[in-house]
């Protein structure tokens, strides 16, 4: 079965911003791996910047980008209504709160893996599912985005070269914090099409 979304545009004003944009998921893949992992395809043809002002942090560095990230991804958690915040695409794929709790979580897991703060103890095995009010979203979406601003903030630059374990390999502090960004804005594409499925204009493509 294959089921294929076509919008005229997910995040950004249809005709000044894209020509088109074209979701395509393949229920063929486990939907852990289409949703839960945001494997999906996005061709999007850009014709001006960003709306102010989500445009002032694109291309300024990690903090930048990150400052950027965080801003869409509190703005659209604010813009969401707070019975979707319950809403899935389908059975056994992560809801629109437990997208938000899994950034948070992972946020607070790439933090840890850097050795700048141990995991909150509230987080224990199903706390992504538990966490389901939108107020209470939004407090730990802010709270792990305000510790991975701090936390990088802190780092300098010879700190940022220290080899950590990540995933059973040796790597960089460095590399891990990019993967926290990326990760950001991998469920950032995520949560745009939960949005615009359910009927929610992401608020920086109505500046």
């Amino acid at each position: 079965m294959r089921v294929i979304a076509c919008y005229q545009y997910l995040s950004l004003e249809p005709d000044a911003y894209c020509s088109a944009i074209q979701v395509q998921f393949d229920a063929a893949c486990s939907e852990e791996l289409v949703w839960g992992n945001c494997c999906c395809y996005w061709f999007v043809s850009f014709h001006q910047q960003l709306p102010r002002p989500f445009q002032r942090e694109i291309g300024q560095g990690y903090d930048g980008e990150l400052k950027h990230v965080t801003s869409q991804l509190l703005a659209l958690a604010e813009a969401t209504p707070t019975d979707k915040f319950a809403w899935r695409p389908s059975p056994g794929v992560r809801s629109t709160s437990e997208v938000y709790m899994h950034i948070a979580t992972a946020n607070f897991y790439y933090l840890s893996v850097v050795g700048k703060q141990t995991m909150p103890t509230e987080i224990k095995p199903g706390f992504e599912k538990s966490v389901t009010a939108k107020a209470d979203v939004i407090s730990w979406l802010k709270r792990s985005l305000d510790a991975a601003r701090d936390a990088r903030a802190r780092e300098t630059p010879k700190e940022l070269e220290r080899k950590v374990e990540f995933l059973k390999r040796s790597t960089t502090a460095d590399a891990v914090y990019l993967r926290l960004i990326i990760h950001c804005n991998e469920h950032m594409g995520q949560l745009v099409a939960y949005a615009r499925m359910t009927g929610v204009t992401p608020p920086w493509s109505k500046d």
